[in-house]
């Protein structure tokens, strides 16, 4: 669609992962499925961590940080997502999509800082067990949540004024289901060449640094795990580091896989699947990785069943009185 003569767009049309009805429907059951798997996994593991003392530590404060962020990334797109599926109008208006790639750019920088963060608090706890309250203090903790939500929201500021400064001579349909920064970026009508590598450039800063920092800690974690004595405690330090990094793997892959090529060599749709990983799938897998390879928080969850059983016993028993 083009529209003559206008220099502010007042709306854009967002093409979505499909415009097959019979796809469109499939796609509505699947990901309304999937969006109600996030709530779940992540609010329960947010209630898990606050309501069991013994999960009251360091890496699952960060665990519950990371919980509320997928909840609000998710929440960022997908609503839209399922109303943009089950309607014929897809248009978002352009304040909405200034507002959803703000919001959404934010959350996902960061959840790659607050990644880096957890990583740091493992090669703490293992390289440095006995310093570890000390370098992990309460106070310590809450500082560096702050600055993972600040520096998220002040990161994406450039992305964002960046996108929406370039002219794209009235066009405005975007092939994707979310106001996507390289999406709004191929809608320009004008040279966008040094847009396009300053985006670039800080992509590259702010995924290839956390990654950077990962390895590193990791290489240092692997290389004193191996020096345990006691296979069972190889064995629980490998499973907690594993759930991490299997963590890290899903959502900088595909995020790399989406902002760290040529905008050139994109094949027609692809970026729009590999984006269903980093903002869907990572928000819906993360709950399962954690929960699944974690004893403490399958204790803590057997724990809170049990409460529930009994508190429903109380009140059975006094209605019956």
């Amino acid at each position: 669609m083009h529209l003559e003569n206008e220099t502010v767009l007042p709306e854009f049309i967002l093409l979505g992962l499909s415009s097959d009805p019979k796809t469109q429907v499939a796609l509505f059951i699947v990901f309304t499925s999937v969006y109600t798997v996030i709530l779940i996994g992540n609010f329960l593991i947010i209630v898990l961590v606050l309501t069991d003392v013994n999960l009251h530590t360091p890496m699952y404060f960060f665990l519950t940080n990371l919980s509320f962020l997928d909840l609000c990334y998710s929440t960022s797109i997908l609503p839209r997502m399922l109303k943009d599926l089950s309607s014929i109008n897809k248009v978002i208006s352009y304040g909405e999509c200034v507002a959803q790639m703000y919001i959404s750019l934010s959350l996902g920088e960061s959840e790659c800082v607050l990644l880096v963060v957890m990583a740091y608090d493992r090669y703490v706890a293992i390289c440095y067990p006995l310093h570890y309250t000390t370098i992990m203090s309460k106070k310590v903790c809450v500082r560096l949540a702050v600055s993972i939500w600040i520096c998220g929201f002040l990161l994406s500021i450039s992305h964002v004024a960046l996108t929406f400064n370039i002219d794209t001579c009235g066009y405005n349909v975007i092939n994707h289901f979310v106001c996507e920064v390289t999406e709004v970026l191929s809608l320009g009508c004008e040279n966008i060449i040094l847009v396009e590598l300053i985006i670039f450039i800080v992509g590259i800063i702010i995924l290839l640094t956390p990654v950077t920092f990962i390895v590193i800690s990791y290489v240092n974690i692997i290389q004193n795990i191996l020096k345990i004595a006691s296979s069972s405690g190889q064995r629980k330090a490998f499973s907690t580091c594993g759930s991490h990094m299997m963590v890290v793997a899903i959502f900088y892959g595909s995020a790399m896989a989406s902002y760290m090529k040529p905008r050139s060599s994109s094949l027609p749709g692809t970026d729009k699947v590999i984006a269903v990983f980093y903002t869907i799938v990572t928000p819906m897998l993360n709950p399962m990785i954690y929960t699944l390879r974690n004893n403490d928080v399958k204790v803590a969850f057997v724990k809170l069943i049990a409460k529930l059983k009994f508190y429903d016993t109380i009140v059975f028993n006094n209605n019956n009185e």
